[in-house]
This record gives C-alpha cells, structure tokens and sequence, in this order.
C-alpha cells in the first residue's frame, strides 16, 4: 500500500481543500503516515499570498528532498497554479498540479505505480491518461491533446509547459479554472472544529492580490448541498461548523439572484441543529445590517467577526481598488459592538503598500487605534507578479514596512490586553480543543479567545459554560461546566 503525507499551507478554504484531497487518497486505498521518512508521496498544498508563502514551499521540498530522496513531492494549490514552471525545477518534484486539477490528484496517484515518474527524462508523457469525468470538460490544460477513447469519452493527455531550458522531469497539470465547485462533501480533518468551504474564487481585482488568478472566478457550493454537509457534521457529532470561502459575502450569486449568504445561514439555523457556526472571514461591504442583527439575536452564531481592512487610509484603499471607505468600515464595526457588545472583531493590515507615505500609514494607525478591534493579522506588503501594485515605481523600503508593522502591533497589544481583563468575571460559551496547557484543557470561546480550563477533565468537542477569573501572559483562566 502507498504512503502519503500531506502538508497544508494558508487560509481555511485551502485547509478544506487539504482535507478532501485527504479523504480521496484514503479512499483510493493509500495510507497516512506522519514522518516523511517513511512517506512515498508528500503532498504540499500551498499557498501564494506572499513571496514568503512561495519561499517556506520551496524551502520544505528541499528539506524533504534531502531527508527522503525516495519521496515523490506533489505540489499542488495556489502557488503551483501561479508558476507551475518554477516549482517544478526543484529536485525532488514529482508533480505540479494547479488548482484547475486538484480534484484529480488521488485519480492521478493511483493510475499507475507512484513509485515511477509520469514523465520521460525526455519529456515525452508515459502511462495511461486522465479519465475525463464532467468536472473535467471544461478544463483545458495548457497545451493538452485531446483524443477520442474506445468508448468515445474524451481523454487528455497533459502536455509540458513551455520551459526555458531543458524539460524538467516533473508532471505539469495547469490549466483554466472550472465553474464547477469542486471539494464536496467536506472531510472533517479536524477533531473539534471542521471547516466547511460553501464558495471558492473571487471576482474582486484588488490591484495587490493574485488570488483571483490562481482560484478563478467566484463560485458556491448549492444550499441544499451545504445544509447536507453541516447535517452529517452534526450527526458526526461536530459541534461548531466554521463556514469559510474566498469571498464569503458574494456567496450565491452564480446561482440565483435569491441566494445570499445571509440566506444560506438563516437556513442552516433554521434547519440543522448544528450547536455553533462559525463566519471565518467576510468582506466590509457584505457585513449588512441584516447580517449583525441576525449574529445579535442568534446565540448558535459566534460572537465573531473577521473583516478584512488593508488600511485605515482612504487614499491607500484607493490605490488597493477596495470597495469602501474608512467612515464605512467603521459604521459596521461599531454596530457589531452596539449590538453585541463583548464580540471578537478581527481584520487583516497591511503596511507598506507602494505609495504609503508616512502620513498615510499615520492615518492608518490612527483609525485602527480609535476601532474596538480585539485581534489583528498584520502583514508587510509582498509584490505578487502581474499585479498592478507589482508595478507601481514607489514601492515602500522593506526597513520601513518593518517597522510600520510592529508600530501596528504595538497600538493593538494595548486593546488586546484592555479585552482579555474585561473578560475576568464574565461566562463565556467555548468549545473544548484538541489542545492543552500545562495539560489543562484549552477551549475557544465564541468571541474567538482561548480559554485554559484549569484542573478540566471534559474531551475534546465538548460545549462548555466558562467563567473567567484571570489573565496570565495574554491567556484566559476560567472554570467550566458542561451545558
């Protein structure tokens, strides 16, 4: 039986895509294995937001490579839909499959011996060629050959990309994205908190982003489709669902004009008896005042929200090609605190961006620093090619970005350490982890802070009632009680 190990790189939609390659390979009859050692295939599936994100892949396939040259290494995601070509110069790589193949990938393992290259050392492609199935019709690999089969379904060979140099040994699958949802039902790879991806792609052109190239235009997962899954969730005996996508707020909008994601949760509350869902992350303009008012009077939905905003400067929003404003931005923040006064609100920063100026990243922090935010993801500007922001001649010295981010840090500490105290005294409804502390039980409240339950016995996936009674080094302590 052939071992595989596969290592997942970025957000919570790439997590869920992991999984189901997961449960594909498992499915076809390979075996799991966690060191690399003993591994016949690592798969990574990564991702390409930054230059760093590109750079820790290409630093683990060396390592892997060195620890296990036997391993055949499987790139896959949004970095090898992106620069197939690059990947697949590395020693090592066995295979390159974009994002428009994922799906195939356990298809493309067991279809001959994983052991032996898909591809001549001249090029020339070997053994026998993807089964096309309707997911695939509408896939054009670059440069593919299409014959006809004996029993008159299409097959495609894929042909190599156009190398610089001489071919690589490496198998290359890159092609169109489909408008076709790929990766469901979900394959809950996680003990206490599975991911559900309901939308992929995005049609947004945010002019520093390169995501939309890499995961294609936006597409959704149908209701009924997504009601199924949260079922067999529960039934599983899942208690919080976390509801992710690429752009979660343009759900439903390639299927009908009705469908809304506010819809979808109406929905899922209406008809499961899921205990907890989850919004993962959700665009400024798409937290509508139905929105909030839904998560004030719904207790099964977390006191949560994470709403990106990149800057805090409308003139750099402008440059960004955001779809909003700061005095926007905030009118939502503040009627989430309004209306759920102790929620968790989270956003993505950026700094550095090409063209912020000193006063520009002064306004920034200013407006961050007057927002009730409780968490923050902070991150230096990194050039993605054939991006707009790539090309723009003020690009921001990488000292300075530096030190525009611990600035932003800094100013968020203050209001992180304000929230935690304002928790001591107070119940909180959390979800028991997989994790432990000094082996105290950890547990994640529903506005989104870790828990340590002191002298806890309660498993894993156990709904819990909290009180607080201290904070230690930027952790919560409480006692808990099982509902």
């Amino acid at each position: 039986m052939a071992t595989f190990q596969i290592l997942n790189f970025g957000c919570r939609a790439s997590q869920a895509d992991g999984a189901a390659i997961k449960k594909q390979l498992l499915e076809s009859g390979l075996q799991e294995v966690e060191d690399v050692a003993a591994s016949e295939v690592a798969i990574l599936n990564t991702c390409t937001v930054t230059s760093r994100a590109d750079a820790e892949v290409r630093q683990l396939v060396r390592r892997i490579h060195r620890a296990n040259p036997r391993c055949r290494i499987l790139v896959t995601g949004c970095y090898a839909q992106r620069s197939p070509s690059e990947i697949a110069q590395l020693g090592g790589v066995t295979w390159v499959v974009g994002n428009s193949h994922k799906h195939v990938i356990a298809q493309l393992l067991t279809s001959r011996d994983v052991v032996a290259p898909l591809v001549g050392a001249q090029g020339q492609p070997q053994g026998l060629p993807l089964r096309t199935q309707t997911s695939l019709v509408q896939i054009r690999p670059l440069e593919s050959t299409r014959t006809p089969s004996n029993e008159g379904a299409d097959h495609y060979s894929p042909a190599l990309w156009s190398w610089p140099k001489s071919p690589p040994q490496a198998t290359v699958l890159v092609g169109e994205i489909s408008e076709e949802f790929h990766f469901a039902p979900v394959f809950p790879d996680d003990r206490t908190r599975p991911t559900l991806k309901v939308q992929d792609g995005c049609n947004a052109r945010c002019s520093f982003c390169v995501i939309p190239s890499v995961r294609g235009r936006s597409r959704s997962l149908a209701p009924a489709k997504v009601l199924e899954q949260v079922r067999e969730l529960e039934r599983s005996g899942y208690k919080e669902v976390v509801l992710s996508g690429i752009n979660l707020g343009s759900y439903g909008r390639d299927l009908d004009r009705r469908i809304t994601f506010l819809s979808l949760l109406e929905r899922l509350l209406n008809e499961t008896a899921i205990a907890r869902l989850r919004i993962s992350s959700i665009e400024p303009m798409d937290v509508t005042p139905s929105l909030i008012k839904l998560a004030a009077g719904e207790a099964r939905l977390a006191q949560h929200f994470h709403i990106p905003l990149q800057s805090g400067c409308s003139r750099i929003l402008r440059l960004m090609n955001r779809r909003y404003w700061p005095s926007q931005y905030a009118e939502r923040i503040h009627a989430i605190r309004e209306q759920i006064p102790n929620a968790g609100i989270g956003a993505d920063v950026m700094v550095g961006f090409p063209g912020e100026t000193d006063p520009d990243h002064a306004a920034s922090a200013s407006f961050i620093e007057s927002q009730p935010f409780t968490y923050l993801h902070i991150f230096p500007y990194s050039a993605r090619p054939q991006t707009p922001a790539a090309a723009s001649p003020q690009q921001v010295n990488g000292r300075v970005a530096h030190e525009r981010a611990n600035e932003i840090r800094a100013l968020l500490a203050r209001k992180r350490q304000a929230f935690l105290k304002a928790q001591v005294g107070c119940r909180l409804s959390a979800l028991t982890l997989d994790e432990a502390h000094n082996g105290d039980r950890v547990s994640l409240s529903s506005n989104y802070l870790k828990i340590v339950l002191a002298g806890s016995n309660f498993p894993p996936n156990s709904l819990v009632d909290v009180r607080i009674g201290r904070v230690h080094e930027g952790l919560l302590f409480g006692f808990a009680d099982q509902r």
